[in-house]
């Protein structure tokens, strides 16, 4: 993690060595692109507990077409799959 020995976080350091990198950027951009269409469409609204998904990640090659979001509750979306011992699969 991103913390100091004093259990601060360095936020200035952070952003120079990821969030300002070009990949960083245009990974933000797609996907504030698919909230911005499924706010349109009404699904989703700022401020509520619902996050959008890609069915298939930006990552991986998915694309911000309407066909590949979905609306998931935030907690959902941001918590990985485990396994009966509490590992992630």
């Amino acid at each position: 993690m991103p913390y100091s020995k004093d259990g601060k976080r360095d936020y200035k350091t952070e952003y120079q060595k990821y969030h300002s990198k070009e990949e960083a950027k245009s990974d933000r951009a797609a996907r504030n692109k698919g909230r911005r269409i499924l706010e349109s469409a009404g699904l989703v609204h700022k401020g509520d507990n619902k996050d959008v998904d890609h069915k298939e990640p930006l990552s991986k090659g998915g694309s911000d077409e309407r066909s590949n979001l979905r609306v998931k509750s935030r907690h959902g979306n941001r918590s990985f799959a485990r396994t009966s011992r509490g590992r992630m699969k």
